[in-house]
This record gives C-alpha cells, structure tokens and sequence, in this order.
C-alpha cells in the first residue's frame, strides 16, 4: 500500500494545511447600525427623557434658570421645531432617497454592462463617491454649484437645501449602486443561461426574469441606507440649512443661550429622530428574516 504522507503517514515539512476560506465569514455587516437601532429595547425613550428631565435640575445649582424655564421654552418652540425643523429633515430625507435611488438603479446596471467603458466609469463613480466623507461632498457641492442660473431669460434661484439633497443623494447612489450590483449578481446564473437558451434578449433577461427577483433583496438595505440618511440629515445645519438642528440652535439664542437649554433642545431633537428611525430600523429586520436567500 502506499504511504501518503498526512493521511497514513506523519506529515512531513513545515506546511500546515489551511482550511477553504469562508468569504462570508469575513464580510462587513452592512446592517450594523440598523441592528444596533433595532436591538435597543422599548423604554429607551423613556431612559432619554429621564436624563433630559434630570439635567436641567442639577444645572440648578450653578444657574437661576429652573427646570420649569427650560422646559417652558422647549413647549413654546415645540410646535416650531417639529413642523418647520423636523419634518423638514424628513422631507430632505425623502427627496434625497428618491434621487439616489434613480440614479444608483442607472449606476448599478451600469456596473453589470457587458460595455467595458461605461462599467470602468460606472465603478470609478460608485467608490468615489461610496468611499468619501459626506460632510465634504456637502461642502464641495455647495460651493461648486451656483447660487442662481439664467434658463431663457428667466433667473432662477437654487435654494440651499436643494444643494443639500444633491450633496446627500451622492454617497446614496453609490451605495444603492452597490445595493444593485450586489443584488443582481445574486441571482444564479443558471437562470440567465435557461434564458438564454430560450432566446430571451439580455435586456429581456435583465427587465423579466432578474431584476423582479432582486426587488426583494434590495428593499432590506435599502430601507438601511435610508434610515442612515435620515441619521445624517442634520449635517446640512453646517451648511445654513433650516432643518431642527439650525432651528433649535436659534431658538436658543432667542432664549438668551441659557446652557440650561442645550439638553433639552437637542434631547428633543434626538427623541425625534429615534422615533422616526426606531420603527424603520425594526421593519428593515423584519424584511431581512422574511425574504432571506435560503442557501
């Protein structure tokens, strides 16, 4: 019988063997901030408002201005800073999404193009904006785009928050580009071959047969990458945008800047937002464990 070194034999030389490399072992979570938001239980809130009703309480003893001021205040501006602040994050958040969508799904595809030009351009564009800080392409955008423009004559005025939502819808098109890609090249490829061999056209294959399917492993980080938008929104306050983070900072300064106030102005902001991100990020969790790829 012949010996075989390893098997019936000691193993010789200094080699070990390793182990097949398990590559989904090693992937990033592209859901860790969704799962952290989804994993806090019910009475966060509650913790949250408990802290912002102790604060001001305790800066008694260093100020005249009471708790019962200060939460004064914040009820006077309360209505001020949801409808005119909030909501206006909101607003950008959905705008944004709906240009990033667009324009990721157009760079997504063009990711997978059989055209070696347009899918060398489309994967330059995806990192670039995929792997810079958002507060400097908000800065870049800002000051690259003008202020106002002449269209046959007539001069129209580009508002600041709408620099914001093209500077925010950046990095989400290179992400939902990635989104795309990913989920497209999901699909075995045995079905593009039993396409092919019933004489489906690659745009039929793609439109018909593909993409339906990735519409369901798409709509988990997508809802993911919006709830990350919505997170990132008050970076348009460095930029003099009137979203709640410029609104409550105003309202403060009309409060005479009493320190006093910071905790409970930006606490109710911060409730405001995990409020709105809590459910998503439950629902996004929800979706992941519905329409999971069983392997």
């Amino acid at each position: 019988m012949k010996q075989i070194s390893g098997i019936n034999t000691p193993l010789k030389g200094g080699m070990a063997v390793l182990k097949q490399f398990d590559i989904n072992a090693h992937s990033p979570d592209g859901y860790i901030f969704t799962r952290w938001l989804a994993a806090l239980p019910w009475w966060t809130p509650l913790m949250m408002l408990t802290i912002i009703v102790a604060y001001p309480t305790i800066a008694y003893a260093q100020s005249g201005f009471s708790t019962y001021d200060a939460f004064d205040a914040l009820w006077r501006w309360m209505p001020f800073l949801v409808f005119s602040g909030f909501w206006f994050n909101v607003l950008i958040s959905f705008w944004t999404l709906l240009i990033g969508t667009v324009a990721g799904v157009a760079l997504g595809l063009g990711q997978i193009s059989p055209f070696g030009p347009l899918r060398a351009f489309s994967w330059f564009i995806t990192q670039l904006f995929r792997n810079s800080p958002w507060l400097v392409i908000l800065f870049i955008v800002l000051l690259a785009l003008p202020f106002e423009f002449t269209l046959f004559g007539q001069t129209i005025r580009v508002p600041d928050w709408m620099k914001g939502v093209f500077g925010l819808s950046l990095p989400i098109m290179a992400n939902i580009s990635e989104v795309v890609r990913g989920a497209v090249q999901s699909v075995p490829t045995a079905q593009w071959e039993a396409a092919e061999s019933l004489a489906f056209s690659r745009r039929q294959i793609l439109w018909q047969i593909v993409l339906p399917q990735c519409l369901k492993r798409m709509l988990p980080p997508w809802m993911n990458w919006y709830a990350i938008l919505t997170m990132a929104t008050p970076l348009c306050s460095l930029l003099g945008i009137e979203e709640i983070i410029t609104l409550s900072r105003q309202a403060m300064e009309s409060e005479d800047n009493h320190p006093e106030l910071l905790v409970p102005f930006y606490g109710f902001a911060l409730l405001l937002f995990f409020a709105y991100c809590y459910p998503i990020a439950r629902f996004t969790m929800w979706l992941e464990r519905k329409y999971v790829v069983k392997t």
